[in-house]
């Protein structure tokens, strides 16, 4: 028997088959669960997450903000850190949004997760102009979003206080800007 037959047959058996079908079914379940936040926010199709968490955050710069203060407005919240590679490929695309949009509109808010300490985030922040809202993540913030299991972690919250979408891992910036864009749209229709 040739070595090539041997496999021939090995690949004809059912259970290779089988096996080949689930792997097939997993990765395509993996695409979905990685992909399909992306997509619901790019396209506006997809379930709702539910009502959003009350929360505080202390800023870098001393400022206490309060999701009660941002009611009417779309709030970008971006769980992030400084070692995290997606999170720093996300950051441009959160203070463009941070920029194109009047904080009457939309306000972005970065979570650190960085164990480094505040003056290694700020640091970080003024090296690449980040000028939108930060804060160091305390664990009752994680556990008021859900526990963040995943870096960059990013939730786009309407006007009504309802989070619309959230993305584990980079938010693609076109789903980002759409996903924006179409809260805005809704919150300007509404009055």
């Amino acid at each position: 028997m040739t070595e090539e037959g041997g496999r021939r047959r090995l690949l004809d058996h059912p259970a290779a088959r089988w096996a080949e079908r689930a792997l097939l079914a997993a990765a395509l379940v993996f695409v979905l669960v990685r992909l399909g936040p992306q997509l619901s926010a790019w396209t506006g199709i997809g379930p709702v997450v539910g009502d959003a968490p009350s929360w505080e955050l202390r800023t870098l710069d001393g400022e206490i903000l309060r999701s009660d203060d941002l009611d009417g407005r779309t709030v970008v919240v971006n769980f992030w850190a400084t070692w995290c590679g997606p999170c720093r490929l996300e950051i441009p695309a959160l203070q463009a949004v941070h920029e194109d949009f009047g904080e009457q509109e939309v306000v972005v808010v970065g979570i650190s997760t960085d164990v480094a300490g505040e003056g290694a985030v700020r640091e970080y922040l003024e090296e690449r102009g980040v000028t939108y809202p930060v804060g160091m993540a305390t664990s009752e913030l994680r556990r008021a979003f859900g526990g963040i299991t995943a870096l960059p972690t990013t939730f786009i919250v309407d006007g009504d206080g309802v989070v619309q979408h959230r993305v584990l891992g980079l938010f693609a910036p076109p789903a980002m800007r759409a996903a924006v864009r179409r809260s805005v749209r809704r919150a300007t229709e509404e009055r």
